[in-house]
């Protein structure tokens, strides 16, 4: 997929952190995604990339994706991935797990029966 074939894909404005790792390796890298497509991203960071870099990202709930630079201004750069995904997973939680909100679920600090209360000793002075 060319940069020209994913400016018609719908963005979406967001405001999230991912892993950067160019294509010679190296440590990642935390970038700001600014913007999330199907086809690909904006990202910011202080970091030096030329049009045509190869690198890889690791967004949430997706994966490590494998895409290139697209275009660049200032410390903001697009990225065109090689694969098509399903951008809008990024927004859903991390973790599937108990979805009741938590000021519905119960304490986790049980209120103690009468008998525990009486079984408690205090320390005479």
């Amino acid at each position: 997929m060319t940069a020209i074939d994913t400016r018609s894909l719908k963005r979406d404005s967001l405001f999230l952190s991912a892993d950067l790792t160019l294509g010679d390796g190296g440590e990642p890298v935390r970038v700001k995604v600014r913007n999330l497509s199907d086809g690909g991203m904006m990202a910011e960071a202080d970091l030096e990339v030329e049009r045509g870099m190869r690198l890889g990202i690791e967004l949430r709930n997706i994966g490590r994706i494998k895409g290139s630079v697209a275009w660049t201004q200032d410390n903001r750069f697009g990225i065109v991935f090689d694969n098509e995904i399903d951008s809008k997973r990024v927004r859903e939680p991390v973790a599937p797990g108990d979805q009741t909100p938590r000021y519905v679920r119960p304490s986790s600090i049980a209120p103690q029966s009468a008998e525990q209360r009486e079984q408690r000793s205090f320390r005479k002075i």
